[in-house]
């Protein structure tokens, strides 16, 4: 039997299929070609290039999402229950998500109150920490200071109200539960890419310039020993949320459903 589905409504059918992987092409080859980029130093490059990445693969899972085609069934039912976000993003993943900003955001912070321009370094004022090392001022560095966490505070700006918002549009909207939950996690997972790596990088520079001298003290040592477990975390993260935006009905995260019987 010829296929008598129009071919537009084939290619249609997979949209979010080809912008999520797109979005995730376009993303390594644009970081890519920032971290070969001429600059004074090697952080820079490879900050601009894991935020980059991050923001491309946010921007193609919603760009798929605003390509899904939407039910057209004759007949529409609705539930009585309300629709909720926390319903269709995963139960286990989005609270470890949710951690895992928080502490970037409060370790950019920390970084951006600690750093200094460092006396040994031209034009480092945002890129390293100094301290007192056996009498001398030493620079330790690279630091997550303003000069590299500007352009991880605008990722995140930018990035996560545009997922926010169309956590709740896939929500409200039109669509069976399991297509809901397939968006949402897409997002997710996107959102997930931009977190988890910028955390990853976070927590090698701390490591970098904490471990670089033995001039951290009792402080430094501490902070190594909280910070180990977010990078395991993020590198676990980072993974799981690489493959929800690649396929996200390949990952299972949630708990039985019993009792649910979402429609229209």
């Amino acid at each position: 039997m010829l296929d008598t589905v129009p071919l537009q409504s084939r290619l249609l059918d997979h949209a979010d299929h080809y912008a999520r992987w797109s979005g995730l092409a376009i993303g390594i080859v644009i970081a890519q070609q920032l971290v070969t980029m001429e600059s004074d130093d090697i952080t820079t490059p490879l900050v601009l290039a894991i935020t980059a990445f991050g923001l491309c693969a946010v921007g193609g899972v919603l760009l798929g999402d605003a390509l899904t085609l939407r039910p057209q069934e004759a007949v529409r039912t609705a539930s009585l229950a309300p629709r909720l976000v926390r319903d269709h993003v995963p139960p286990r993943m989005a609270p470890l998500l949710l951690l895992q900003a928080a502490s970037l955001v409060a370790l950019l912070l920390m970084g951006a109150a600690t750093a200094s321009s460092g006396p040994d370094r031209i034009g480092g004022a945002g890129r390293v920490m100094v301290v007192a090392c056996e009498g001398v001022s030493t620079s330790l560095g690279p630091w997550p200071g303003l000069h590299y966490s500007g352009p991880m505070f605008a990722a995140l700006a930018v990035g996560t109200p545009a997922c926010v918002w169309a956590l709740r549009r896939i929500a409200f909207g039109p669509g069976d539960y399991q297509q809901r939950r397939d968006r949402a996690w897409a997002i997710m997972g996107a959102w997930g890419l931009l977190v988890s790596s910028q955390v990853i990088l976070v927590v090698l520079m701390l490591l970098i310039s904490l471990t670089e001298r033995a001039c951290a003290g009792p402080l430094g040592a501490a902070t190594i020993v909280a910070i180990c477990p977010l990078g395991l975390l993020s590198v676990f993260t980072f993974g799981w949320s690489l493959v929800t935006v690649v396929a996200p009905r390949a990952v299972d995260d949630e708990v039985a459903d019993d009792g649910i019987f979402d429609d229209e």
